[in-house]
Parts: C-alpha cells; structure tokens; sequence
C-alpha cells in the first residue's frame, strides 16, 4: 500500500506540474477561507524555523457541510517551485499522508459549513528538510484530484542580510518607486560559488506575483554578497490598501453603505474611485491580509457567517477589452474568473459580488489589457507606501539534488529590520 501511494504521489505531482499548480490555488467552489499562516499571528507569513517548535495552522470551510475524509500531504520543491527530485521519504519523517482529523460544525448562521483546521508539524508528518514546500489537501485515495494547495516555507536560519530602502535611482521613478539595497552574510556556509549556489527572494507584501529573485552580487567580500545596482530591485511602491470591515452584520462597519439580512446576507460597499493621484494619503492597512472575526459570535471559525459582497468601481477603461480584477490575500492575487469584475457602459461602473466570509479585507484593483497587466493605474503609486519585504535566502550546494532555505528576513518600508 505504501508504494502505491508513492506511485499515485509522483503522478499527482507531474500532474500539477503540468497544469503549472505549485501556487496558492482553491480548485473547489464549495472550499472557502482557506488560511496557512504561522501559529503565533494570524494571517502571517507561512514560515517555520526547521527543528524548532514553531507552527503552522491551516483552516479551511467546506460549504457542502457534513464530514468528509480530507486527507494532506506537503511537496518538497526549489526556489521557482518546481518539484525537487527527491522521494517524500527523504523529506518526511512519519507518514507520507495524514486525515484532517479536527473539524467543527458552523453554529447559527445562515450559511452552513464545516470547518477544518490542522497544524503543522504534528505526530504524523514533519519536514526534515528546510526549502520551499507545497501543502495539498484532497479527497481520500484521491491525491491525483486536489481541493486546494498552498505555499509554505521551512527555513534553516544561517545567513545573515542588511537591506535598506532608498528612493529609485530613475529620475521619472523617484516618487513611486522603492529600491532596495542589501547584502547577504553566507560566511556561516559552505558556499564555493556564490554565483551558482546562492539565490536571494524578495517578495512584496509576501505576494510571488510581485518578486525579484538576485542570483549576481555585485561585489563578494569573503562571505559578505553585496546587491545594489542600479536597475534592480526597484518596487512600485503601490498605494495603501482599500479595505472593508465587515464584523457585524447588525449594523455597519468601516467602508460599509448597507446591509440586507434575508434568506442570505448581502452587503453593498461604498462606491470605490480611482486613487492614481499624484499626492500620497496615508490610510492605515493590513498589506493586502484579512482576518477572520465576528462581533457578533464567540468563535468566528465557526460562528461567522457568509455574504454576498458587492464591489462597485466608478472607472471607465480607455479599451473595452480591458479587465478589472479584485486582489488581495483573500483572491491569492490571481487574475482569474472569480475575481473578475463585470462591466457596465452605461454607468461607467465595474461591479463585482464575492461570497466572503465576516472579517476585515484588505483589497486592491488591478487592470488588465492586452498590453499586460497594471498594478497601478487605478490604485496609484508612492515611495511613502508602507509594505512589508520578505527575503528568503537559497543555498544549494554543488552536486545536490535540492535547494536549501537558509535565511528568512523581514524589512518593513517605514521600520528596520526585524
């Protein structure tokens, strides 16, 4: 039974690798609010010290309700996320696979749902290997059919980083963009070639979609690699997040207009402008996260009910073939269908309803046309944005068969390094 498994494991993973899947990915309409974050904060980033007593929690709603037999399993993989080549017995200590055994009914709400919650590691599937790792959750003896996946990190801290953040060295970027310089201490390591060994992450907001990856020091000083050139690493600083506060439904919360309570909850928010504007207005925001909370409940996992929420865009596209998505950490940043936003000439307005659950949501527009897409145009840019950077630092020694994650590092726009 064991090799079976491992058989159908490797066929399931060729087969997301085909459908290039090794993101943050819900492949079920009736999987809500999947969360992954480290256990000491929620919704932060999803990263554990390798052999040290940190956690991961993940949650999850099935709106089917009832009780099925979800099982998990984590994927080694490299920096670019590609599966790496080694057995799960060679990353895993204990089992290859797990049930999700802690699961709870929702309780008076409108909504029903089940919801699931694990933590990771626990006493059947523990990482030994420090890298990049890929959680897939699915139906019992049906690896190869995924529910969903998410990205996490587990992270063997040996090297050491110093950044800072300084305005573009472009002129015409100056005011909208964030350069960062840095360097990376690898002299705890058995680095030959920083060339060909070391590759530095930085990712905005812990978002992939908008990341640098730094495999060419510009200067190596014994183990010190220094990366600050000119070109690279320079940000758009983006804008503040717009966000609503959504919980309660008995009355209205912070960018709410109005609250209908039926056989379904619905909820319209404030008309939402365009924010490209030359001046910067400082608006506190949570970098694109949400959180799950209810005042009007005692255990939001399980007493917090779901809406219909309408976004509504005063903007016109100078294309009609353009595209107007709504991201943020609750869309996994996908431009896809389910966030994409409908269009209505005659009023000059782009509406979208998502079924969310009670929380407070951070969000952002992006437009899409057949040029690319644009983070900006309708949200704006500022070098005085406040963001988070997450460096992750590779190592994969000469002659390996996987890429180590041996630094970690946090540096916040408006704050040091922590």
């Amino acid at each position: 039974m064991k090799y079976l498994f491992l058989l159908i494991l490797l066929l399931s993973t060729q087969i997301i690798a085909a459908q290039n899947s090794y993101q943050n990915v819900v492949y079920q309409p009736n999987i809500k609010t999947v969360q992954l974050y480290n256990a000491q904060q929620e919704s932060s980033f999803p990263i554990i010290g390798l052999h040290t007593n940190d956690v991961l929690l993940l949650g999850f709603d099935d709106l089917n309700a009832g009780t099925k037999n979800y099982y998990y399993t984590i994927i080694h993989c490299d920096a670019d996320w590609k599966p790496s080549s080694l057995s799960p017995s060679e990353y895993l200590q204990s089992f290859t696979e797990d049930r999700i055994m802690d699961y709870r009914y929702s309780f008076n709400t409108k909504q029903k749902y089940t919801h699931y919650q694990l933590t990771l590691p626990n006493y059947n599937i523990v990482p030994k290997l420090s890298g990049n790792y890929l959680l897939k959750v699915y139906p019992e003896g049906k690896p190869a059919e995924p529910i969903f996946t998410q990205q996490f990190y587990v992270v063997d801290q040996r090297a050491g980083l110093v950044a800072g953040i300084v305005p573009s060295n472009q002129v015409i970027d100056r005011t909208t963009n964030q350069k960062i310089n840095f360097s990376v201490d690898v002299s705890a390591l058995p680095v030959q070639n920083p060339y060909a060994e070391i590759r530095t992450l930085i990712m905005q907001n812990g978002r992939p979609d908008v990341s640098s990856m730094n495999t060419n020091p510009q200067f190596v000083q014994g183990g010190l690699l220094q990366f600050n050139d000119f070109q690279t690493n320079d940000f758009a600083g983006g804008n503040e997040f717009r966000r609503f506060d959504l919980r309660t439904l008995l009355s209205g919360g912070e960018h709410i207009a109005k609250i209908y309570r039926d056989t379904v909850n619905t909820v319209m928010l404030m008309n939402d402008r365009v924010l490209n504007q030359p001046n910067y207005t400082f608006q506190y925001d949570n970098n694109g996260k949400f959180f799950i909370l209810n005042y009007d409940g005692r255990n939001p996992q399980t007493d917090a009910d779901y809406a219909h929420v309408y976004f509504n865009l005063n903007y016109t596209p100078q294309n009609p073939n353009d595209a107007v998505f709504i991201t943020g950490k609750f869309t996994n940043y996908l431009l896809n269908e389910s966030g994409k936003m409908n269009y209505d000439a005659a009023r000059g307005n782009f509406y979208k309803d998502l079924y969310l659950k009670q929380g407070v949501y951070d969000y952002h527009y992006v437009l899409k046309t057949k040029n690319g897409t644009d983070q900006i145009a309708i949200d704006g840019s500022h070098f005085e944005t406040e963001n988070d950077y997450q460096f992750l630092v590779y190592f994969k020694r000469t002659g390996s068969r996987y890429e180590e994650l041996v630094g970690y590092h946090l540096l916040n726009s408006t704050k040091s390094l922590r």
